[in-house]
């Protein structure tokens, strides 16, 4: 008989992802949809069974679970903010794991939540062991490697995004001139970039002395949670890039999925974007060979 496997889904291609990671290792795959988030192609990926569940259906979760026989599960797939703060009507179980929670931050959160399904006899496990190969790894990634001014961008933002998350504000922060230009919160990743290209071109219409092009640092925590919210980029991160005149992205090395791949590093090469890994970032630059 297949080990059973619960896969909680969030929005985005990576439950996707995981669902046909899990199911090439040989796990039986039960998946809990969240109607607000889950794309609906998920149905097409061979799991044994798909529950569709709004946010907030906890008891229906863990019903389903107990009685298919799963003792683990992973969660994969981003829950938007607003979503977490507008759209959750607690069911009976969710309203006794709340008061467990004291802020809805995504520390907090998956805390509150493990110690909840441990206490069900569902281990969660982290949802990067799926999705390894996915893991960004050291190095500069693309054909250009920084210049001295995005090197001190990086630098600076690379502190700045460390410190804001370990308080959970945010895994982005945009730079120029070594000053900090946009910082990710609930609008998330794409929308940070692109708020801090409108900054900047209002800014370099007035002046210049200004360098307009943008870097952009994304990092796990240092205490990251690899069992959920991991930080990821894909090819969408790089047309907005571009589209926001920002020309550098620095990354966490074992700590960031990456989608498309070398799909993702052509479309950077070709934007004329440099993508670079951390490990080196303060050792200076090998370029990839």
């Amino acid at each position: 008989m297949k080990p059973r496997l619960g896969l909680i889904a969030g929005s985005g291609r990576l439950p996707l992802l995981a669902l046909d990671a899990a199911r090439s290792r040989g796990y039986d795959v039960l998946v809990a949809a969240i109607k607000e988030e889950t794309f609906p192609e998920i149905e097409k990926h061979g799991a044994s069974v798909v529950l569709w569940t709004s946010l907030g259906e906890f008891s229906k979760v863990i019903g389903t679970f107990q009685r298919e026989g799963v003792r683990e599960a992973v969660i994969v797939g981003q829950v938007k903010h607003r979503q977490i703060f507008s759209s959750i009507r607690p069911d009976w179980k969710l309203a006794k794991l709340a008061p467990t929670i004291p802020v809805r931050q995504a520390d907090s959160m998956i805390g509150g939540v493990n110690r909840f399904l441990e206490r069900e006899g569902i281990t969660l496990l982290n949802s990067t062991a799926l999705l390894e190969p996915l893991l960004a790894r050291a190095g500069v990634l693309t054909r250009r490697s920084p210049t001295d001014q995005e090197q001190t961008n990086i630098t600076y933002g690379w502190a700045l995004a460390k410190h804001l998350a370990r308080i959970d504000v945010g895994q982005t922060v945009v730079v120029a001139n070594a000053t900090c230009v946009a910082v990710e919160a609930m609008d998330g990743t794409d929308a940070t970039i692109l708020r801090a290209g409108e900054l900047m071109r209002g800014l370099c219409g007035e002046s210049t002395a200004l360098s307009c092009a943008l870097t952009v640092v994304k990092v796990a925590k240092s205490h990251q949670e690899m069992r959920f919210d991991v930080p990821v980029i894909g090819l969408q991160t790089i047309e907005t890039m571009r589209s926001a005149g920002a020309t550098c992205l620095a990354l966490d090395a074992g700590r960031c999925l990456v989608l498309d791949g070398e799909a993702v590093i052509n479309a950077a090469n070709e934007a004329g974007i440099t993508i670079v890994v951390d490990e080196i970032l303060h050792r200076g630059f090998k370029k990839k060979e």
